[in-house]
């Protein structure tokens, strides 16, 4: 039985990055494998769906986009099978990763959004995506523009961004502004949909 273990699907319009506001339908899975002392992402189960259950679920908003976040969804088991039925069903495909896992059937997305994290720096696996956004969390910003060099080499991308880190609904945009002023060819990737005020 394929099952899959979830938060919430809903539908909403991309709030960052290079898709901010594409209209799609977010799948958010439960569980991570990081803890990151900053996060404000629900990621314990609410309820579990099987294959065609959860496809009827993402049909029924009648948007043709799809992301699939979390959590973390590389660590979800028979994702092959999902996105290959949303293929079928003509979806487009993005996926939001902390980029711990580099699974095979990532190849088979139409967009990777990778967010490392700063405070798990050795456990990026990831080398390819489409953009790569880093959280200026920790305040440090000498340390996390090492970080996004870093991250740079290590990930081929065709987009690069800052996100400023909100800590209970305090967005820091100063610590923000003080990486991207160390940075070369560096992007600013705001949460619009917190300031806009849709989910």
């Amino acid at each position: 039985m394929r099952e899959y273990s979830l938060v919430e699907i809903f539908r909403s319009f991309q709030g960052e990055g290079r898709n901010t506001g594409r209209q799609v339908v977010f799948v958010r899975f439960a569980g991570c494998n990081l803890a990151c002392p900053w996060c404000d992402t629900d990621k314990s189960p609410r309820f579990r769906l099987e294959l065609a259950e959860l496809l009827a679920e993402v049909k029924a908003f009648g948007v043709k986009s799809v992301i699939l976040t979390g959590g973390e969804p590389t660590m979800v088991e028979h994702m092959e099978e999902l996105i290959a039925a949303l293929k079928t069903d003509g979806f487009w495909i993005g996926v939001e990763t902390n980029g711990t896992n580099a699974p095979e059937w990532l190849q088979f997305v139409d967009y990777v959004a990778v967010s490392p994290k700063l405070e798990y720096a050795g456990r990026t696996v990831l080398a390819a995506a489409d953009e790569v956004r880093i959280v200026a969390s920790g305040g440090d910003a000498a340390a996390i523009a090492a970080f996004c060099r870093e991250m740079r080499r290590k990930i081929a991308a065709t987009d690069y961004y800052v996100s400023p880190c909100d800590n209970d609904g305090e967005i820091d945009f100063a610590t923000a502004k003080d990486v991207l002023s160390r940075l070369d060819d560096w992007s600013l990737s705001v949460q619009l949909h917190k300031i806009l005020g849709f989910r």
